[in-house]
């Protein structure tokens, strides 16, 4: 069992970091020519969708983290 949860545990995080990586910053190449970036923009579409996929694995990796810890110790 243990060693079922520390893999879930890589694999979630794994994700957790191409998700996270995958997010467009909103201050990409346009902050190196000046631009201001305080206007409050919404998120549509695929920024969207990583968004909250990237919400959604933090709390399983939270989750089984949580689980990890309770299983070994």
């Amino acid at each position: 069992m243990t060693t079922f949860v520390l893999i879930a545990q890589v694999i979630v995080s794994v994700l957790l970091v191409v998700l996270v990586v995958l997010q467009t910053q909103s201050s990409g190449a346009g902050s190196v020519f000046g631009s201001d970036t305080s206007v409050y923009r919404t998120r549509r579409g695929l920024e969207k969708t990583l968004y909250q996929a990237t919400i959604a694995v933090s709390v399983i990796f939270i989750a089984i983290s949580m689980i990890a810890v309770l299983i070994t110790g």
